[in-house]
């Protein structure tokens, strides 16, 4: 069962009611790739799913899917497969009829009919439910009836919108894996429509982080996390302290008495920069950073979620900074409950730069060669830089 998907998106709009809902420069989804469509509720994200399998029509643009322009064509001559937040499954049919649907519609003769539906439900380990109905399934078990539905047809494209919403937690988790290695044994593009930024990251080979109908940073998880490229994917995916200030003449960021140094910042200029909670160390409020950067100041709150600890800690000019803290079990290395002096810390590779304009062209000779490419590659579009 291997996908053939190739999707290229060119000047794509769409909307409602006279309104602007899309506006997509380009998109190309390569071939055999898991892509996450990531965004908040009403940034376009499910429109142009629907776009892409036939539902709305687009007021400008064009898809093309291996090669062949569909923008015109209905849905079901596009050879897609769909998986919806609501399982969309048939509560009268067996899981088997359920999965055998699309084949049937299609006219295929029995015994394929027979072979496929095995194969796809032999791929979600459901072979023994075949006999069963709907509601004689847990929620996991549906979901992975309404996957082998959309794989039984065997789809040049598999899009999926927000299919995991409607589970709990842990079975969220154990439906990630399950998801991620039946696309991998398959090799079946797919892409998957969330708010959800964990699912994004955890499951994607690259992910497109959307903004008001537009993609503002496509890249890989882990790009899209270490080196956002714009401040809304910083504070967007995962959390992010957004500090912003002026430069000091040593290169310092003075972010209303915070000192961050984030290694070639021009003097002078308005800079923007994010540092991650779990970058950031709490130290005794009586050590005094070498370097001269950092911040004072007093834990307002903490809470234990588990894996690791929440801080926000207030400094002295009113800002609040929040902190990550990973739990080491035994309560040894707990932070200091609320009311504490403290001293906030990081390492200049841990700050991530926002405003490209702040930063000194003659500051990337030396130092880390890694982040001297990152930032030659910033300034070249042709780089490769997000």
């Amino acid at each position: 069962m291997s996908g053939a998907g190739h999707v290229e998106i060119d000047d794509l709009t769409a909307g409602y009611d006279g309104a602007r809902i899309l506006d997509l420069d380009h998109l190309s989804i390569h071939r055999g790739e898991f892509l996450s469509i990531l965004g908040p509720s009403g940034c376009g994200k499910t429109t142009l799913l629907n776009c892409v399998a036939g539902f709305v029509e687009p007021t400008g643009g064009r898809i093309v899917i291996d090669g062949d322009d569909v923008t015109a064509l209905p849905p079901y001559r596009r050879g897609l497969g769909l998986v919806f937040q609501n399982y969309a499954l048939f509560p009268h049919m067996t899981v088997a009829d359920n999965v055998a649907y699309g084949l049937k519609v299609r006219r295929l003769g029995k015994a394929e009919v027979a072979e496929r539906v095995g194969e796809a439900l032999r791929l979600v380990n459901l072979e023994d439910f075949a006999g069963r109905r709907p509601r004689q399934l847990s929620g996991g078990q549906q979901q992975r009836v309404a996957i082998a539905r959309a794989l039984a047809i065997r789809p040049a494209v598999l899009l999926l919108d927000e299919p995991l919403s409607n589970l709990d937690a842990k079975l969220r988790r154990e439906m990630r894996v399950e998801l991620r290695t039946i696309q991998r044994r398959i090799g079946t593009t797919m892409v998957f429509v969330t708010h959800d930024q964990e699912e994004a990251l955890s499951l994607s080979d690259r992910v497109a982080v959307m903004n008001a109908g537009r993609i503002e940073q496509l890249g890989t998880p882990d790009e899209v996390y270490r080196r956002p490229a714009t401040r809304f994917v910083a504070q967007f995916i995962g959390a992010a302290n957004v500090l912003e200030g002026t430069v000091t003449a040593a290169g310092l960021l003075d972010a209303g008495g915070i000192l961050v140094g984030a290694g070639t910042l021009r003097p002078g200029s308005r800079a923007v920069v994010a540092i991650r909670p779990e970058r950031i160390r709490l130290d005794d409020a009586a050590a005094p950073a070498a370097d001269g950067t950092g911040a004072g100041g007093t834990v307002g709150y903490r809470a234990f979620a588990g894996d690791a600890w929440h801080v926000e800690v207030h400094t002295a000019s009113g800002r609040t900074i929040t902190v990550q803290v990973a739990d080491t079990g035994g309560g040894v290395a707990d932070p200091p409950g609320a009311g504490t002096a403290v001293t906030l810390r990081w390492d200049p590779s841990d700050v991530i730069i926002l405003d490209r304009d702040a930063r000194d062209p003659d500051g990337d000779r030396g130092g880390d060669p890694a982040q001297a490419a990152h930032r030659a590659a910033d300034r070249d579009p042709d780089g490769g830089g997000p």
